[in-house]
């Protein structure tokens, strides 16, 4: 039995780890000379894992509106966070849990684990061809997958594919997202690929500029659509960016005019923040950085609104729920990760499409998102066990 895996990321190679364990024999196909390209891109901020949390709070995380209510909390419950730090702690790599219940290896890199990974693939027997770019698939018994290699055209005859191409982020590491054409073509009906865990953005004038570019605004509450994530976000260049805009993604990009609201100030109510301004009747911006302890970035933005506060009670109004406008995400090659995919209704419960009996999604390539945090890469390892595992099942029950 021979399976072919399309994609060397995450998903791709946890699905050829799966299937070789369970005998098959396995070749990964990438257009890349290396595999890993993305999971390396991931490593630079130490490599976030997974995280430690409960199961039912894990799944939660995930968004996937046309998926069965209960496939992401089954999901997870067969591969947990425990079952990633294990399969680490297989390949000779120590885990820790952060303060904040994030799992990174304790070298902080993601090289180190990529090269243990790949060669235990070796040692299963798994091949590698690299410079494989996958450019169509003829379907039948057996699968015909068409290939443009460095000598040309090439068709490789397999059992069974599993294709894990990623989403459209980060293009540069081969996700490229340029098998959505050759998938509708197939009759595979492809949510669009939309940025997801991105930055977004709003026309700061030069004033905010000047004082606030490159300032975290830090313990934050940010609100949109009756939501709100606590946390921390930049100002840039462009607009925002950070870990609470990145949760709110999903909302925003529902919203015809996308629109946050921040509490600088989450932890204490409006009418606290008016005993602390005392009786001033002006300068309530240039008042507030010394009696609220306000950052400069903070004040530059509420400047920026050009109310004409009358009184403390009006600026704190502003200082609870300071509006902002934005005008649209960055665009996907910036961003983490991406929304879209293949549609739920296309596939069946270990990920095999309908259509195409023997073809597999795993990873980004499904409709699904995610916030960072580890739940990406969780996401990946738990999606490419499936579709592994099913395309060894689903070839033995032939």
């Amino acid at each position: 039995m021979h399976i072919a895996i399309i994609g060397g990321g995450p998903a791709g190679l946890r699905a050829a780890e799966v299937a070789a364990e369970s005998g098959a024999q396995v070749t990964v196909f990438d257009a890349k000379p290396s595999v890993g390209r993305k999971f390396l891109v991931a490593g630079r901020g130490g490599l976030n894992i997974t995280k430690a949390e409960p199961v039912e709070a894990f799944a939660a995380r995930y968004r996937a509106p046309e998926a069965p209510p209960d496939f992401w909390p089954q999901l997870i419950r067969t591969f947990p966070p425990e079952a990633l730090r294990e399969w680490a702690a297989g390949l000779g790599i120590e885990t820790f849990v952060a303060s904040t219940g994030r799992v990174y290896p304790r070298e902080m890199k993601a090289a180190p684990l990529l090269r243990r990974w790949v060669q235990r693939l070796r040692d299963l027997g798994v091949r590698f061809a690299m410079h494989h770019r996958w450019t169509g698939l003829v379907p039948g018994r057996p699968l015909r997958l068409q290939f443009l290699a460095g000598t040309g055209p090439v068709i490789v005859e397999s059992d069974a594919a599993i294709f894990a191409l990623g989403g459209g982020s980060w293009p540069e590491t081969g996700s490229d997202g340029a098998w959505t054409t050759a998938f509708n073509r197939l009759g595979v009906s492809v949510a669009p690929l939309a940025s997801a865990n991105c930055g977004w953005e709003h026309p700061w004038p030069p004033a905010v500029l000047a004082v606030a570019e490159g300032q975290p605004l830090k313990s934050i509450a940010v609100r949109a659509g009756g939501q709100d994530v606590k946390g921390e976000l930049l100002v840039t260049q462009y607009g925002l960016e950070g870990g609470t805009i990145y949760q709110l993604g999903p909302i925003l990009r529902a919203m015809a005019e996308p629109t946050i609201t921040i509490d600088f100030k989450p932890t204490f109510t409006a009418a606290q923040l008016i005993a602390k301004m005392g009786p001033i009747t002006r300068n309530f911006s240039a008042e507030s950085r010394q009696r609220l302890r306000l950052s400069e970035a903070a004040a530059a933005i509420l400047d920026h609104l050009s109310h004409p506060w009358k009184t403390s009670a009006e600026f704190i109004a502003d200082v609870k729920a300071c509006p902002l406008r934005l005008t649209g995400p960055r665009p996907i090659a910036e961003a983490i990760s991406s929304a879209g995919g293949v549609r739920w209704r296309e596939l069946d419960d270990d990920l095999m499409l309908r259509r195409l009996p023997g073809v597999f999604i795993a990873g980004e390539m499904i409709d699904w998102e995610a916030p960072t945090g580890g739940y990406l890469i969780q996401g990946c390892f738990a999606t490419g066990t499936r579709a592994g595992a099913g395309a060894v099942r689903w070839k033995g029950e032939r």
